[in-house]
C-alpha cells in the first residue's frame, strides 16, 4: 500500500514499448493517443467485474503515455479511460466514461454485452453522436489480461517454409472444421485445441495441403443486430483486438492453445496462414460504439473526411477504416503482423480488403507507407503475403495492382473459370491466360505465376457444391429477405433448384465438380481449396453465411453426401499429379516451358479460333526440350465445355496414353490411344501424357 492509500505505486517507465509488457518485476503500459489530455489505467479484480484502482499514466513522451507498475504480475486485468476533448464534428470523441480496449493487448477477458454504455452518445438523443453519455461502460466490456508467454520457448519451431510453387491452400474455419467431427471429443470441438487434434492434421496432410488458411482468430465481438436476431458473428471479418485470440476458441490450454495448434501443424509439414483484417474495425460510423480507438485517438486511428471529420471515410463498407497513414497505427499494424509471425508462429497472412493497406490520401499508392515499410521489413518480406485485392472506395479494384513479393486473390481466375464450364461463349481466350497463371495480369517487375492465388470458391459465396446446385442465392436464414449476398454468381442447377433425385442432374454435377478441381489443380498459379469442396459440402444455397454459426456453415465429416468419397478421392489424386509433376505448376515466366494451343481438328488454335465465340473446345501442350527433375516434361490438357462429345485429335509425333478424365473419375492408364484421337465427353476434361 502506497503512502497515498493506493495499492500500486507508479513510474515513468518506457515510451518505447506499447501494450502491457511484464519483465519479471512489474508492468510496463505504454499508449499512443495524440490528443488526449489524461490516460487513466484501471486495474479490475479477478473476476473483471470490480475496478479495484485507477492509476493516471504520469508520463507523455513522443505522443505515447506511459508508467510502469512494480509488483503488478501477469493475469492481473486492466483498460483505460481516456480523457480529452469531446468535440466530434473536428474528429474527437473522448469520453472517460467508456472503458477502452488496448489495441496491443495480448488477450481479452469476456466479451461485449450490448448496451446504452457501449456508446458515448446517447443513442436516443436527436443530436445523436453529437451528445453525451456519462453511463459507465467497464460492466460491459470485456477486459484486457497480462500475458506472460512467449511464444519462442526454449524448443525452437522449424517452420515447414513451403516454396511458392509447392503451395496449396485450404480455406478454413477453426469452428467450423471441429464442431462435427467425430474423432474430435466434445469439450475441445470449436477450439484451437480442437483444430490441432491428429485427426484434422492427418486429415489435411493426407489431402497433399500444404497450408491451412484460418478465417479470421483475432478477437472480435458478435454484432449487436445479429444477436437480436439470434444469430452470431461466424465469419470474424470484425476485429477489436490485433494481438489477442479469439477467446472463443479457447479449449482447456486457453491461450496457449493457439501456438500449440500452430506447432501440431509444422511438425506435419504444414504452414498456418491467418486471415486478417486490419481495413477496419468493430467500432462502425460515427454511430457506432465506442471499444477501444475511438475513444483512444479516433482522429488519427481512423480516416475522416477532410472537410467533415465528424464522418467516416468508407472505403470498406463497414462504416470505418484504419488510417494506415498515421505513422502509429502503421506501426500497430506491422507489430501486430510480426507478433504473430515470430512469437505466434505462423507462417504468413491473407488481408481482407488489402487495397486499403495501399491507400494514401490520394488513393491506392504501390509505394504506400504500408507496402513500404512491410517490403523492407527483414521478417514480413520473408513470409507469405496474399491480398485481396479490392474494397469499395475509388480506384479499388487493384487485381495485379499489389507490389513484388504479395500474392493476390484471383476474381478474374474464378469468375472465367466459371464462365468457361458454364458454357459461356466468347470466353477461351480468357481461360486460356488464366490457366497459364494469368501472365497478362501478374508478369511484371519480376513477379513470378505464384502471385495469382486461383479459387473457384471461398468462404464468400456459393461452396463448389452449391455452383452446380443453385441458379439462385438463397440466404432467408440470415434474416435480410435474401438481400444480401452475391447476385453475380455465375452458377448453373442444370435443371433442378437445389437438391435432387435426378440421376442425370447429379450426373452432371459431380462432372462439373470434378472440371472445376481438374483446372483449378493443373493451372499455374497457386491453387486455394474451401475445406469440404473435396467432399461436396453444401450451404443449402446460402452464399453469405457469416452469421450462420451453426451447422448450415460447419463441415459433416459424416457425409450424408453422395459421391463424397469419390470426390476426394480424385481431388486427392489431381493434387499428387500437380506436385509430382512440377510441369503444372512453373515457377517463372521464362522457364523455357513451350506452351502450344490446339484445336480438336489437330492443328493449332489459329486466331481464327481465337475470334470465334463459338470455339470453345481446345488443347493445351505443355512441353520442355530438356529434362526436369520433377516428373513429365510433356503432356496434353484437353478441355471440353459444350454440351457434345467431341473427337480430337493428337499430335503425331508422340504416342499418347489417357492419364486421367474428368468423365469418369476412375479411369486411368486406359492405354494407348491408337489412332491418335480421342473422344472427349461433352463437359469433360482429360490429362494425357506421352509414353
Amino acid at each position: 500500500m502506497t503512502q497515498d492509500g493506493k495499492r500500486y505505486a507508479v513510474e515513468p517507465g518506457d515510451f518505447t514499448r506499447r501494450g502491457a509488457n511484464y519483465d519479471g518485476e512489474g508492468v510496463n503500459f505504454g499508449l499512443f493517443s495524440a490528443y488526449a489530455e489524461k490516460v487513466e489505467l484501471c486495474l479490475f479484480d479477478e473476476t473483471g467485474k470490480q475496478e479495484i484502482e485507477r492509476i493516471v499514466l504520469p508520463e507523455f513522451t513522443n505522443e505515447i503515455w506511459h508508467g510502469y507498475i512494480p509488483g503488478l504480475q501477469p493475469g492481473a486485468l486492466y483498460g483505460y479511460r481516456v480523457h480529452g476533448p469531446f468535440d466530434p464534428e473536428s474528429g474527437h470523441r473522448f469520453n472517460p466514461n467508456k472503458l477502452l480496449a488496448d489495441p496491443y493487448a495480448r488477450e481479452l477477458v469476456g466479451n461485449v454485452a450490448w448496451s446504452q454504455a457501449n456508446f458515448a452518445y446517447i443513442l436516443d438523443d436527436e443530436l445523436k453522436d453529437l451528445s453525451f453519455d456519462e453511463t459507465d461502460s467497464a460492466p460491459a466490456m470485456p477486459k484486457c489480461r497480462v500475458v506472460n508467454f512467449n511464444g519462442k520457448d526454449k524448443t525452437p519451431c522449424q517452420k515447414p517454409s513451403v516454396p511458392w510453387s509447392q503451395t496449396i491452400f485450404y480455406e478454413s474455419h477453426v469452428k467450423g472444421m471441429t464442431m462435427l467431427h467425430p474423432a474430435i471429443p466434445e469439450e475441445l470441438r470449436g477450439t484451437f485445441d480442437g483444430l490441432g487434434q491428429k485427426a484434422i492434421v492427418d486429415y489435411v496432410k493426407s489431402l497433399g495441403i500444404t497450408s491451412i488458411e484460418l478465417l479470421p482468430i483475432h478477437f472480435f465481438p458478435d454484432d449487436s443486430h445479429l444477436l437480436d436476431k439470434g444469430l452470431s458473428n461466424y465469419w470474424g471479418y470484425n476485429t477489436l483486438a490485433f494481438f489477442a485470440p479469439a477467446s472463443r476458441y479457447y479449449g482447456p490450454k486457453g491461450f496457449a492453445g493457439f501456438r500449440d495448434m500452430v506447432r501440431t501443424f509444422h511438425d506435419a509439414g504444414i504452414e498456418v496462414i491467418l486471415d486478417v483484417v486490419y481495413n477496419h474495425t468493430a467500432e462502425g460510423n460515427e454511430l457506432g460504439p465506442t471499444l477501444s480507438f475511438k475513444g483512444i485517438d479516433n482522429f488519427s486511428y481512423y480516416r475522416t473526411m477532410p472537410d467533415t471529420p465528424r464522418y467516416y471515410i468508407n472505403d470498406t463498407g463497414t462504416g470505418n477504416t484504419i488510417n494506415t497513414s498515421h505513422p502509429r497505427v502503421l506501426q500497430m499494424v506491422t507489430d501486430s503482423l510480426r507478433y504473430w509471425a515470430e512469437e505466434m508462429e505462423v507462417d504468413g497472412f491473407r488481408f481482407d480488403l488489402g487495397t486499403i493497406l495501399g491507400r494514401e490520401p490520394q488513393g491506392f499508392d504501390q509505394r504506400s507507407g504500408f507496402f513500404d515499410a512491410v517490403g523492407q521489413d527483414p521478417v514480413l518480406s520473408k513470409i507469405k503475403l496474399v491480398g485481396e485485392p479490392w474494397d469499395i472506395g475509388p480506384g479499388g479494384y487493384q487485381v495485379g495492382g499489389f507490389p513484388p513479393g504479395w500474392a493476390e486473390w484471383n476474381d478474374k481466375y474464378r469468375d472465367t473459370i466459371r464462365d468457361y464450364w458454364n458454357g459461356t461463349p466468347g470466353t477461351t481466350r480468357e481461360f486460356a491466360a488464366r490457366i497459364l497463371g494469368s501472365g497478362d495480369v501478374y508478369d511484371l517487375r519480376g513477379r513470378r505465376p505464384w502471385a495469382s492465388v486461383n479459387f473457384i470458391a471461398a468462404h464468400d459465396g456459393f461452396t463448389l457444391n452449391d455452383l452446380v446446385s443453385y441458379n439462385d442465392k438463397h440466404n432467408e436464414a440470415n434474416g435480410e429477405n435474401n438481400e444480401d449476398g452475391h447476385n453475380d454468381n455465375r452458377s448453373f442447377n442444370y435443371g433442378a433448384e437445389g437438391p435432387t433425385e435426378d440421376e442425370g442432374i447429379n450426373a452432371t454435377r459431380e462432372r462439373q465438380k470434378r472440371n472445376f478441381l481438374a483446372t483449378l489443380f493443373l493451372s499455374h498459379g497457386t491453387p486455394m481449396l474451401l475445406a469440404g469442396d473435396e467432399f461436396g459440402r453444401s450451404q443449402m444455397g446460402n452464399n453469405n453465411g457469416y452469421c450462420q454459426d451453426n451447422e448450415l456453415s460447419w463441415l459433416h465429416w459424416q457425409d450424408p453426401y453422395e459421391s463424397a468419397e469419390a470426390l476426394r478421392a480424385f481431388t486427392k489424386r489431381l493434387i499428387a499429379l500437380r506436385q509430382d509433376h512440377s510441369i503444372f505448376r512453373r515457377e517463372n515466366w521464362r522457364d523455357g516451358l513451350i506452351v502450344t494451343w490446339l484445336n480438336p481438328g489437330g492443328g493449332e488454335f489459329a486466331e481464327e479460333h481465337w475470334d470465334d465465340e463459338a470455339s470453345t473446345t481446345i488443347g493445351l501442350r505443355l512441353s520442355r526440350d530438356h529434362p526436369i527433375e520433377e516428373g513429365w516434361d510433356d503432356v496434353l490438357l484437353l478441355f471440353n465445355p459444350q454440351d457434345e462429345d467431341v473427337s480430337f485429335s493428337l499430335p503425331d509425333d508422340r504416342r499418347w496414353v489417357l492419364e486421367l478424365t474428368t468423365s469418369d473419375p476412375m479411369a486411368k492408364m486406359a492405354g494407348e490411344i491408337g489412332n491418335q484421337s480421342v473422344p472427349l465427353e461433352a463437359r469433360s476434361l482429360a490429362v494425357l501424357r506421352p509414353i
